[in-house]
């Protein structure tokens, strides 16, 4: 829908990652100074370089009849529902039913923001974008979209790197922040994918590496400043006097961090980090949206700090969508129709909403010089990236964190599709309530 502006910037750092024999090697990641001319190659290095870029995103439903076999996709893979070992040929069967009843009201979130998801879309247009600034630059490089729950799939696009046969791959999560439930979930399909068929993916004949988050970018940082700016710019001097700047990222449960995920502490670090470009010392607060269920989720959760802005008096907000790449039902419906109105009940007189990240030329400049980066660093491998998280390997279910759920959906939850980490709370579940006196609860997802 709205144009929308760069994310990305350098991460400046070097960091031990634990392999999958769980040793620890160093990988050094260089940042240019700010204002730095991009990364380019030698005339040498293009001539041996052909180069492909795989960008990984959630997928969604472009359509509302593919939104059934979206949320099958979902809840059929035993990364997001894992059921007890006994109880494993019922997994088509559960993810069938719920994909059948939650159907009819996805569908109508969907069609409230035009029938479907543009998250394909957008990221369709930034792979076309960025392969463009890579050749333009003297690369020989191709970009490919895979998709973790709907087309173009992972699979799919893994089929077509074969056969463009790169002699370099580099994989782009398009999470800025990394958490085990977006980007390790996308990287762990892909882990399975190479084990599968070691001889081709042999470092021998296609060295891959992974940049698993790039939230310190400082040309993401600026970008996002500069949108927050363009948005303060439209106050007048008088309304900038009662306003704040909300960010809100995607929620995943409490435990997910006491288990080790890096995301929340990526999350304050980086809105700290913005807000730092941003100057003026104007007042800003983190929320975190999406959770659903009773268990604790990070908080504080949005639609309470709206409540809480409101009856404070405050006039004029703008939020700023954080953890998302592109304008996406979180933030078409969640964030546009939901807490808009929200916040319009709860006193706010202006709510104003930062465009989410798409197609800017800086942002596209700025994945082409993480690309070409990453060449110049040891590779990190999907395997290492995955286990970047404390939780360790996530194949194995005991070392995912233990949540206790108990269901039940409020009016957010019909915007799970685009929601992995309120999906994982399914998997957890699905394994504790079949098994258990709950099945009852957990079937709440078919009502």
């Amino acid at each position: 829908r709205r144009a929308v502006v760069a994310r990305c910037a350098v991460v400046a750092r070097t960091r031990a990652v634990a392999s999958t024999g769980r040793k620890a090697r160093l990988v050094a990641s260089a940042v240019p100074a700010a204002g730095a001319a991009g990364a380019a190659v030698s005339d040498t290095q293009a001539r041996s370089l052909r180069l492909g870029v795989l960008l990984l995103n959630l997928g969604g439903p472009e359509r509302p009849a593919d939104v059934e076999g979206f949320l099958y996709n979902l809840f059929s893979d035993p990364d997001i529902i894992r059921l007890p070992k006994l109880l494993t040929p019922l997994q088509g069967f559960l993810a069938n039913e719920i994909a059948r009843s939650r159907a009819p009201k996805s569908r109508a979130a969907y069609e409230s923001i035009g029938g479907g998801s543009p998250i394909v879309r957008i990221t369709n247009q930034q792979a076309e974008a960025l392969e463009a600034e890579l050749r333009g630059r003297g690369v020989e490089a191709k970009v490919f979209v895979g998709m973790r729950y709907w087309h173009p799939f992972t699979e799919e696009a893994v089929d077509e790197i074969k056969q463009f046969a790169p002699t370099r791959l580099v994989i782009l999560p398009l999470y800025p922040q990394y958490s085990i439930s977006t980007s390790g979930s996308s990287l762990r399909v892909l882990d399975k994918i190479f084990r599968q068929d070691k001889t081709t993916w042999s470092p021998l004949k296609i060295d891959h590496t992974v940049v698993s988050e790039w939230y310190q970018r400082p040309g993401y940082l600026q970008a996002q400043a500069d949108l927050i700016k363009e948005q303060i710019a439209t106050l007048s001097d008088a309304e900038r006097g009662s306003l704040k700047i909300m960010f809100s990222a995607h929620g995943v449960p409490e435990s997910y961090i006491e288990a080790g995920d890096p995301y929340q502490k990526q999350i304050e670090e980086c809105c700290t980090l913005i807000m730092d470009r941003v100057g003026d010392n104007v007042e800003w607060v983190l929320s975190y949206q999406s959770r659903v269920g009773p268990v604790q989720w990070l908080q504080p959760y949005t639609d309470t700090v709206l409540e809480e802005l409101g009856k404070s008096g405050l006039q004029n907000l703008v939020v700023v969508p954080i953890s998302f790449v592109s304008e996406h039902i979180e933030t078409l419906e969640e964030i546009d129709i939901e807490y808009r109105e929200l916040a319009l009940e709860s006193g706010i007189k202006k709510f104003l909403r930062v465009p989410a990240l798409d197609c800017n030329p800086a942002f596209v400049r700025d994945l082409a010089d993480m690309s070409l980066e990453a060449l110049e660093r040891p590779s990190l491998r999907v395997a290492e990236a995955i286990n970047l998280s404390v939780i360790g390997d996530q194949s194995s279910s005991e070392d995912d964190p233990q949540v206790p759920v108990k269901f039940g959906f409020n009016q957010s939850a019909e915007t799970l599709n685009g929601r992995i980490a309120m999906l994982t709370l399914a998997a957890l579940a699905a394994g504790q309530y079949l098994s258990g006196p709950g099945a009852s609860q957990l079937f709440s997802l078919m009502r």
